[in-house]
């Protein structure tokens, strides 16, 4: 059994960084939260490029990315989650309604993105916990922000990511002996075009990549290989 070592320091990493978002008060100013934001993006960038290019079949891995973008677009997954979201904002009675949105949105940021699959997979599959550190160090500031404007409901975000999380990495350790070499190679390489796309979207550019409804390319990245070779 693989014990989510991941998942335990982001959820310690956010509560943390919840806990100095709420001492010190959104003291931080708009420009520097946008540089940090940009130089994370860059990071990920650097990070997504080494994880796409383990490629060995470099075809598979454009089908997969692909076939993924068509059927969450089909899906309209995108919206699906924004629809999520709001129900569950709904959902949650506060005498406080600062705390429900911490919450709510504390826990939707880090849990919804890609690089929460792409890097609990990374380490279920035992390929290192890369991408688990990066979204870590960003989950940091981004809580310890959101905290300064949205109050404590953000820390509890920890305990969404720490079940999230150590649930798909418990996941993937349990199907990491059905797959082969290949498969683990393909589902490496579509992590890191997301993990790019995230990059690119941190970094202002424009259009942004629909990330969200990219997210089925991990499931064809896992497929495409048993038929292909």
């Amino acid at each position: 059994m693989v014990f989510p070592w991941g998942a335990v320091i982001n959820a310690l990493f956010i509560a943390v960084g919840s806990t100095i978002g709420l001492i010190i008060g959104n003291r931080l100013s708009e420009r520097l939260q946008t540089l940090i934001f940009q130089l994370f993006g860059l990071c990920l960038l650097a990070i997504g490029l080494k994880m796409a290019m383990s490629g060995q079949n470099i075809l598979t891995v454009i089908l997969a990315a692909v076939l993924g973008a068509t059927t969450g677009e089909f899906l309209s997954l995108s919206q699906r989650l924004e629809n999520w979201a709001e129900r569950l904002k709904r959902k949650i009675n506060s005498q406080n309604p600062l705390f429900a949105e911490g919450l709510i949105s504390g826990s939707v940021m880090v849990c919804a993105g890609a690089m929460a699959i792409v890097g609990s997979f990374e380490e279920g599959l035992g390929q290192g916990r890369t991408t688990v550190y990066a979204k870590t160090i960003i989950d940091f500031f981004a809580t310890l922000i959101l905290a300064a404007r949205a109050g404590a409901g953000v820390i509890f975000a920890a305990v969404a990511v720490l079940v999230y999380q150590g649930s798909l990495i418990a996941l993937a350790a349990f199907l990491a002996p059905l797959l082969s070499p290949a498969m683990e190679n393909c589902l490496q390489s579509v992590g890191g075009l997301l993990v790019m796309a995230i990059g690119f979207n941190m970094l202002g550019l424009r259009p942004a990549i629909n990330i969200s409804n990219s997210l089925p390319a991990v499931v064809f990245a896992a497929i495409l290989p048993i038929f292909l070779g």
